[in-house]
């Protein structure tokens, strides 16, 4: 690599060098969903950001062997499942199924492993069994509580002190306030796995703790999650990791900020403000989505409101374009007399396509910088737009975007954007937009024919009157040299 990726380290508070245990190769282990309900939009945005850096890591030649869990086994679920009168297991499988649904049409790829508690119980157990047996954790009627007092450094991750900490649960049979649940006993109703302490169910913290080192050994490269899961469940993790096996548990510590709405607030469904993913869906395109998240920092806070997605895909459309008029563009001169005898345009294009490259990988390889990144984007599909202009573009301007056009397929490389040809995204942006607007295509098509027609006869009031019609219902007529096309408005 020309410089080297640096990552801000949660626990180190500072952005680092990043260097992996084994050359080459990433660890990398992201909590994923609690399985009672759909993923909403706060949620999608660490499951695009976790899938857009194991993207750029392999695009930078990493082996990445990526984990993201299930929890299908929590109070929560078995709580909803039992008001609903299901099997809290099978409540957790239909959502599970539910959300490879969501993320496909997302354009996430597949983690390498997708563990579940369900499917985890015995490693589970195995390292209960351990902290037990060196003193970290006690049984206590039925339960099983990792003793905090006996970890050294508990609080590292997160900056907290044991002395001032109380855990939320059940206070019944622990030795400190702080300790926390690594088994719970059964209650009557709920499902239970047999263990040597009685029948029950994991705490939520060790699941994540076993299948790390189940499927990426005992210490990993990255750990990632949403910010707000810092504490309690990375600090515990950390604790009953490094107690149990006495190695590091993970080299570097990755968490994506939240979506915050009016005021602050974060999105969330215990605080009933949340918007789920597939209604997000059925509106805009995934790659607006997408676009979205990765044109902000991944550590910042995003906001959200009405405007946000619109606004995206506002966005994503002017880049489209851009890569529209660039693959239109005919010729096969060089690119210097081209730029030369075409102008300052073509020359600012050709520059800036040419520049794009290393500009992207600085901005991604400083704490995976997408919004520095995608700013080069857009700076170089605006010179695209301008270029597009000139009278002579598209007969001889091919050589002058050819890096234009490398930039986007880089973006689609790296990052997942551009996955689709101008036409079939134009093509679903209308399909969404008119569904979200509750317009009928044909309806629309018709009013088109009838305005085509009108200034065949030169009926220009009718004609007229018809765009005004459709403005109305937020059409954009586009008269073209070869034809009539037509837009939704994103406004």
């Amino acid at each position: 690599m020309p410089h080297p990726f640096r990552l801000y380290n949660t626990l180190t508070r500072k952005v680092e060098d990043f260097l992996p245990i084994e050359a080459g190769k990433v660890r990398l282990y992201v909590c994923g969903m609690t399985v009672y309900d759909h993923c909403h939009v706060g949620h999608a945005r660490a499951m695009v950001v976790f899938d857009a850096f194991t993207r750029y890591l392999r695009h930078r030649g990493w082996e990445v062997t990526f984990v993201r869990n299930f929890t299908d086994v929590d109070d929560k679920i078995i709580a909803r499942a039992l008001e609903k009168g299901q099997d809290p297991l099978a409540f957790a499988n239909h959502f599970i199924d539910e959300f490879h649904v969501e993320m496909a049409e997302l354009g996430l790829e597949l983690p390498t492993h997708e563990p579940r508690v369900s499917d985890s119980m015995d490693a589970i157990r195995e390292l209960i069994e351990t902290l037990v047996a060196r003193g970290h954790a006690y049984p206590a009627g039925g339960n099983v509580w990792f003793s905090v007092t006996t970890c050294e450094d508990y609080g590292k991750l997160s900056n907290q002190r044991v002395d001032e900490l109380k855990s939320g649960d059940d206070v019944q049979g622990k030795a400190h306030g702080s300790d926390f649940a690594l088994w719970k006993a059964a209650k009557p109703g709920e499902p239970a796995w047999p263990s040597r302490w009685g029948p029950g169910r994991p705490g939520w913290h060790i699941e994540c703790s076993a299948m790390v080192c189940k499927h990426l050994g005992e210490t990993i490269d990255i750990h990632g999650g949403g910010l707000d899961l810092v504490f309690p469940h990375h600090e515990n993790e950390i604790a009953q990791s490094e107690c149990g096996i006495a190695k590091p548990y993970a080299r570097y510590w990755m968490h994506n900020g939240l979506l915050t709405l009016s005021g602050g607030q974060k999105m969330g469904k215990s605080l009933g403000n949340v918007i789920n993913i597939h209604t997000a869906l059925s509106e805009f395109p995934a790659e607006a989505i997408r676009l979205y998240y990765l044109h902000n920092q991944y550590r910042s806070p995003l906001p959200w409101n009405s405007d946000a997605l619109p606004e995206a895909l506002t966005m994503l459309s002017r880049l489209y374009d851009a890569l529209e008029k660039a693959q239109a563009m005919q010729g096969d001169e060089e690119p210097e007399r081209v730029a030369k005898d075409l102008g300052e345009d073509a020359l600012a294009v050709l520059e800036l396509g040419r520049g794009f490259t290393e500009k992207f990988l600085a901005a991604c390889d400083q704490d995976f910088n997408t919004a520095q990144a995608l700013a080069h984007l857009f700076e170089l599909a605006r010179a695209v737009n301008r270029f597009a202009a000139h009278k002579k573009a598209k007969k001889r301007g091919r050589p002058v975007v050819t890096p234009a056009l490398r930039a986007f397929e880089l973006l689609r490389s790296a990052l997942g954007l551009f996955t689709m040809a101008p036409n079939e995204f134009h093509a679903v942006v209308k399909s969404k937009r008119l569904a979200a607007l509750g317009l009928d295509r044909a309806a629309v098509e018709a009013k088109l024919a009838e305005r085509t027609r009108a200034r065949e006869t030169k009926d220009w009031a009718r004609s007229d009157a018809l765009r005004d019609e459709l403005a109305a219902l937020k059409i954009e007529v586009l008269d073209l040299a070869d034809g009539v096309d037509w837009r939704v408005q994103l406004d």
